[in-house]
């Protein structure tokens, strides 16, 4: 059989990190298999699929390199690939489960439903259903039918148990008297998750599902109605859950959980694909580096662990800052730029070789693209504002107000407003002053930059240009003199 997986989110939200490692493992699954990969959309939560969700999905996975075979705009054999298109398909398995007596027409209003429950709960029971509709005659089915809508419920036989062969977990059992007569098609006609979900899994000829073990519970329901229905059941793999670093299931109060969140601070697609990799499985349990084209080679979903992964964000910011590293330095400014214009700098006016230098300036400081913004901030953001501790350094240098006017006086005569040659004129009107260097440098990053620490300060002047530099070096020198009158002129 050629391996045939889905990955199966709902348009209620964003991509989450948890379902784009789910998809990525399908995925490379599918690639490492030769197989197809599809993507089927689970819509029957009307009220809160929206296109937008839809869009922001589909985004994220173009982003993140996993494009399907089949699915949305990718038309095949076994469109449509959203649910909401699929209902004739569900009512028919239904009516045919229904005419197979493997389920019934159950017209429980839901407070009656709750109030048995409650009484079951009260006399020390497991609340669930107590199974009133299924033995209905025809005379009472008929009185229902004119008065109330009904759900479908499959009809369980609470003997033996439901199992299965895991490919992450191992041998999975549950007892079926856990498990009660579940609801198939709910009252107002559309599919439950397990139902559809074992229509549509069999009907698009899907061989192995794999998710998040969060599903392990829903798992023998859905090996109960493959069996009723007659059908084969795919290979089952459950992967473990994603932790935040409190050891709790990551969500939101962790910070960023979408895809989109990790694009949108700078991360590179290919490193967030490296790292959700590694999050339950491993090639050789000591290599982490990987593209995605090797990790499509390497990736065998038998090496996935079971054990749940921590979201260590300092681990995803060292994979991303290798990857970055990896770029030739073309790619790297590329990619720099983008980041820029979508975060709504205009550089329509900057040159190439402006962007480049401020690339190469920051160098290994570089961990994502965000750090082109912080880093940058100095040409990049039009509010300047000084440190606080940055000045209060600088105030307390004697005689910082002179050096300063020096050097924008040297700055605004330079014939060549190069990079050498204002390193060249910094380091002269030093040795002239009688200072070292290190200390006019110093003096200048705080007056030009507004901090402490930054790029190399020669092209840190020669990125905001003559003019600005000048302004900066002057309008530091006037400050001082205003806020530090006795240290001296």
């Amino acid at each position: 059989m050629s391996v045939r997986v889905r990955f199966a989110p709902s348009p209620t939200g964003y991509l989450h990190v948890g379902g784009a490692r789910t998809a990525l493992y399908n995925w490379l699954h599918a690639r490492g298999k030769g197989g197809t990969f599809i993507l089927r959309i689970e819509d029957t939560d009307v009220a809160r699929s929206t296109e937008e969700s839809l869009a922001a999905i589909l985004d994220s996975m173009n982003w993140l390199g996993l494009t399907w075979d089949e699915g949305p705009g990718v038309e095949g054999p076994h469109a449509p690939y959203f649910q909401s298109q699929r209902g004739h398909l569900y009512q028919e398995h239904a009516d045919a489960l229904i005419e197979s007596g493997h389920a019934y027409r159950c017209y429980c209003l839901p407070e009656e439903i709750e109030a048995r429950r409650v009484q079951m709960a009260e006399r020390g029971e497991a609340p669930r259903y107590d199974g009133k509709c299924r033995g209905l005659d025809d005379a009472a089915r008929r009185a229902f039918e004119a008065e109330r809508p009904h759900a479908i419920r499959f009809a369980l036989d609470p003997e033996g148990e439901t199992a299965w062969d895991d490919v992450v977990r191992d041998r999975i059992a549950f007892r079926n008297d856990v498990l009660d007569d579940f609801v198939i098609v709910r009252s107002d006609g559309w599919p439950t998750y397990n139902f559809a979900c074992v229509v549509d899994d069999h009907l698009m000829e899907i061989s192995d599902v794999i998710r998040g073990d969060d599903h392990i519970s829903n798992t023998p329901r859905q090996l109960l109605l493959y069996a009723a229905l007659g059908w084969t059941p795919p290979r089952f793999a459950h992967v473990p859950m994603i932790l935040g670093a409190d050891g709790t299931r990551l969500s939101k109060r962790h910070g960023a959980t979408s895809a989109a969140q990790y694009r949108e601070a700078g991360y590179l697609p290919e490193a967030l694909d490296n790292f959700l990799a590694l999050l339950g499985w491993s090639f050789d349990g000591k290599t982490e580096l990987f593209t995605l084209d090797e990790l499509r080679e390497r990736f065998r979903l038998e090496r996935v662990g079971g054990n749940p992964s921590v979201f260590n964000t300092e681990k995803l910011d060292w994979v991303n800052a290798q990857h970055l590293k990896r770029l030739d330095e073309a790619d790297r400014i590329a990619r720099v730029r983008e980041f820029l214009n979508a975060r709504g700098h205009d550089l329509s006016m900057r040159d190439p070789e402006w962007i480049a230098t401020l690339v190469r300036a920051i160098g290994d400081r570089l961990k994502t693209l965000a750090d082109v913004e912080r880093h940058g901030a100095f040409v990049l953001d039009p509010s300047f504002e000084f440190d606080e501790a940055a000045w209060a350094e600088l105030r307390e240098k004697l005689q910082a107000a002179e050096h300063l006017e020096a050097l924008a006086a040297r700055f605004e005569v330079l014939a060549e407003f190069a990079i050498v040659d204002l390193e060249r004129e910094t380091r002269a009107l030093a040795a002239e002053r009688g200072l070292k260097a290190g200390e006019l440098i110093g003096m200048a990053r705080i007056a030009l930059t507004g901090r402490k620490v930054s790029p190399g300060i020669f092209e840190v002047v020669w990125l905001l240009g003559r003019k600005a530099a000048v302004q900066r070096l002057r309008d530091a020198a006037a400050r001082w003199r205003m806020d530090a009158p006795r240290a001296g002129v």
